[in-house]
């Protein structure tokens, strides 16, 4: 047995010729059961990159290109906190400043021209902000030329406002445009088959369109999970006739 492993090489198995095929073990039976796909068929790949060290701050050095690709819920979550902290931020810039100028404590004095009218507490420093922030303008509360700080805020207020909102609505817009779930309406075969094609072997599927509308410039890819070479079922069988021609 030792010299035949020496002339064949580890590669090769020897199978026993008789019936009861004594000194090997019983040959293992083919598991059963679904196996895990390396490729679902909307195109995802279940492979999981670990280990690499520092992938956080990749992540964040391109903040935009993360936002696009986490799910849904997170994009949500992450547009309303957002927006609520930001505008919770800035309501409270105004009503700092109406607090030092002590604007809340003469809201009702006629006489005294505060930096903005009608502000005397924080939800209505809130209301004023909102009203600026998404220009509706009810007329009721406005900022005064008696304010400097405030005309500067307001200025902070406007760059800062128009930068969350190219951002954030950039994203959601890239986001919906993204045709993933067009791949729902492609099939594929339940099956492949092996057939010759110009001489040589082939793996070959069908790809159906659901639609009606057609695909410009479509592309498919496949992967192809090649392992080691299977194992002789005989003594008499050579490397080279153990292997397909793939294409």
């Amino acid at each position: 047995m030792s010299a035949l492993r020496r002339k064949l090489g580890d590669d090769y198995q020897v199978v026993s010729t008789s019936a009861s095929g004594a000194g090997l073990p019983p040959p293992r039976a083919a598991p059963r059961g679904k196996r895990q796909r390396f490729v679902d068929k909307n195109g995802r790949c279940n492979v999981q990159h670990g280990n690499l060290g520092g992938e956080t701050s990749r992540y964040l050095s391109d903040l935009f290109t993360t936002l696009v690709d986490l799910k849904w819920r997170w994009n949500l979550f992450i547009f309303i906190l957002t927006y609520t902290v930001a505008w919770l931020f800035m309501a409270s810039m105004w009503w700092v400043i109406a607090y030092m100028r002590g604007d809340l404590n003469k809201a009702h004095d006629d006489s005294y021209t505060p930096c903005v009218a009608n502000v005397y507490n924080f939800p209505s420093a809130f209301l004023f902000f909102i009203e600026t922030e998404a220009t509706i303008g009810y007329g009721y509360r406005y900022i005064t030329d008696k304010c400097p700080e405030g005309i500067i805020l307001f200025l902070f207020q406007s760059i800062l406002g128009s930068i969350v909102d190219a951002f954030l609505i950039g994203c959601m817009f890239i986001k919906m445009s993204q045709p993933k779930k067009r791949a729902e309406t492609l099939m594929f075969s339940e099956h492949a088959a092996i057939s010759m094609r110009d001489g040589k072997l082939t793996l070959m599927f069908r790809v159906g369109n659901l639609r009606n509308s057609h695909m410009v410039s479509a592309q498919i890819r496949c992967k192809l999970l090649k392992g080691p070479p299977p194992r002789a079922s005989g003594c008499g069988l050579s490397h080279q006739e153990s292997q397909l021609p793939w294409r």
